[in-house]
């Protein structure tokens, strides 16, 4: 069983050998060297962002699509989805994105909570990425409060809808 692991670890650090959680990973199981050519593929086809969304956020805006060598994580149909709210909650997740990841930019980014389109509260948050809490706008009850709000608490969600 641990020369599987081991095997499989070191797959993951031919696919991505820049991700720092892989290479914690690959430290931890005692992988030292790696057998295979390097990559540097950005996805490990790992699904975790695909699952974040459909169960966690609630959107299912991403998914597989092909087969085999061609599987990829995408929008349905290649088009930009109705569905996502560009909340980040897949990079947040993903495990082979250290470098991209550094928090959404604040002009271009939506609030989970009430899907408000002006700029979203970092100062008052810590940095912390807007989808983890509401924003302040959601705290005010304002009226472009949606229906039901998503809030990721110990990674169960939690649903807060009007009544």
């Amino acid at each position: 069983m641990e020369r599987a692991r081991r095997l499989l670890i070191e797959l993951y650090v031919a696919t991505c050998p820049q991700s720092k959680r892989i290479q914690d990973l690959a430290s931890a199981m005692g992988v030292r060297q790696c057998r295979y050519e390097a990559k540097h593929e950005t996805c490990i086809q790992c699904g975790l962002c695909v699952r974040m969304c459909a169960q966690q956020m609630m959107a299912g805006a991403i998914g597989f699509s092909g087969r085999g060598l061609h599987r990829c994580v995408t929008r349905p149909f290649d088009m930009t989805s109705e569905l996502c709210r560009q909340c980040g909650a897949c990079l947040y997740v993903c495990p082979t994105c250290e470098l991209r990841c550094q928090g959404p930019q604040a002009e271009s980014t939506l609030c989970n909570g009430c899907l408000n389109f002006s700029t979203v509260c970092f100062q008052s948050y810590e940095n912390a990425m807007c989808f983890l809490d509401p924003c302040h706008a959601c705290e005010l009850g304002g009226p472009f409060r949606a229906d039901v709000q998503v809030k990721l608490r110990a990674n169960e969600p939690v649903l807060i809808g009007k009544k």
